[in-house]
């Protein structure tokens, strides 16, 4: 499988992908929720998945359907600083390396369903310089799953949805691509796709 003289650039997900942010999301929405007489399950499988993968408005949504809950939820959220977090999140083995490796050869890109910490997260492990665009849930109307944001980074770079990857970990990730028209590239997760990769290194062989 090739997608030689095409791939133009490809674009990452965060959390799951570039990131083991586990930890670090548990303990965002345990915040928040703490602070509003809730209590975080773990156990919850469901609970756990939309955590992981929707934008930060719709998690709190998840959590509070009631319109003022849900204010204040925002409003908490917003108050918390995330560098406190980010020692909790670890970089994925070999992606500075892979990122080093496509410098250069691809333009490189982020596309996730974080609001205002990606910024924050990429200086804190020295990887901003690596990306040319980073679309996050607060330059969208519609997050991911919606093909919004992975348009926007095609249209930064002037490009077609085929001369693009998109490396996801999560359903919501696989449909915002489908939805674009662009090769979706599953990263350590069973999904239909265009590949799927076990290491970061494997994107090389796929360009």
């Amino acid at each position: 499988m090739s997608n030689a003289n095409s791939c133009k650039v490809v674009i990452y997900d965060c959390d799951g992908v570039m990131f083991d942010s586990f930890e670090a999301n548990v303990a965002f929405y345990e915040r928040i929720l703490g602070q509003m007489g809730k209590t975080l399950d773990r156990s919850d499988a469901e609970v756990m998945r939309v955590l992981h993968t929707y934008a930060n408005r719709e998690v709190l949504a998840y959590f509070f359907p009631d319109q003022a809950d849900w204010q204040e939820s925002v409003r908490l959220a917003g108050a918390i600083d995330y560098l406190d977090l980010v020692p909790m999140l670890v970089m994925e083995e070999g992606y500075r390396e892979t990122l080093l490796a496509l410098q250069g050869v691809v333009e490189l890109a982020v596309c996730t369903n974080r609001s205002t910490s990606m910024e924050t997260v990429l200086e804190s492990f020295d990887l901003a310089d690596y990306f040319g665009c980073v679309m996050t849930a607060n330059k969208v109307a519609n997050p991911k799953p919606h093909p919004e944001p992975l348009l926007r980074v095609l249209d930064h770079y002037g490009l077609e949805a085929r001369e693009a990857l998109f490396v996801g970990d999560s359903e919501v990730d696989r449909l915002a691509a489908l939805a674009a028209g662009v090769p979706f590239v599953a990263y350590k997760a069973d999904m239909p796709g265009f590949a799927r990769i076990d290491r970061h290194g494997d994107i090389l062989s796929l360009l």
